[in-house]
């Protein structure tokens, strides 16, 4: 667009050096000048839609590239959830992920305790002054209408409701039963709001940490029944 924008500039010399001549010397050229003249108003039209079209190219590239990173950046997440069985870490894993891929500045993560109906505050950070000390803990028990709903009917919501103070809820289920749920709170200062791109985030956040979350609770469980098991193989070799 460089080169053409140069033979454009050259073209509307020539023809300001055509019109600069006297009547019998242009007398000639005249109408060629005008047809010329149509021809670069033509030219220059193409060339400003061309930079036009090429601006918008750039920026749809900036943002897949963006996106891109941030697919790149929870793949490299997600393997760290999967990366191990310690359940602490993999709760810690889920905080981080919330904050520095979704810009969360404050969150809730919780856990269903056990086979009850009743949800532990299994991680959390909370700007003081949000949601009136709700999701605190140890124990979630209920009274925002957004999270109580979603930890019942296992739906993502990514938008506030009346009687609510989460920004969105994302549930977390294996085999159709609803295990917890990450409640983001409030967001980061230089974020505005969750876009449908963090929609798909925590599509892909909450069956990636859902089981990482419940790989490790079942290691947790298998792991105390063996060491019970050890315990009674010992104390039935010493009597």
């Amino acid at each position: 667009m460089a080169e053409l924008q140069s033979v454009i500039d050259k073209a509307g010399v020539l023809i300001r050096e055509v019109q600069g001549r006297s009547p019998d010397e242009s007398s000639d050229t005249g109408h060629e000048a005008g047809d010329a003249s149509g021809d670069i108003d033509q030219l220059k039209s193409r060339l400003a839609e061309s930079e036009t079209d090429l601006q918008e190219t750039t920026d749809r590239m900036v943002e897949v590239e963006h996106q891109r990173g941030r697919l790149m950046s929870l793949y490299v997440a997600t393997c760290e959830l999967h990366e191990t069985l310690d359940l602490e870490e993999v709760k810690r894993t889920v905080g981080e992920i919330a904050v520095e891929l979704l810009g969360a500045d404050s969150y809730a993560l919780l856990l269903r305790q056990g086979d009850t109906d009743g949800y532990e505050v299994a991680v959390s950070r909370q700007t003081v002054g949000v949601a009136d000390g709700l999701f605190v803990g140890p124990d979630y028990t209920g009274g925002d209408a957004m999270v109580d709903e979603a930890l019942v009917d296992g739906v993502l919501r990514t938008s506030t409701e009346e009687g609510s103070h989460a920004l969105a809820v994302v549930p977390l289920a294996i085999k159709g039963s609803t295990m917890g749920a990450l409640v983001i709170l409030k967001l980061l200062d230089h974020k505005a709001s969750l876009t449908s791109e963090d929609r798909d985030l925590l599509d892909l956040l909450a069956a990636h940490a859902a089981s990482a979350l419940f790989a490790a609770q079942l290691f947790v469980a298998t792991d105390r029944k063996l060491r019970t098991l050890e315990d009674l193989v010992e104390v039935v070799r010493g009597g």
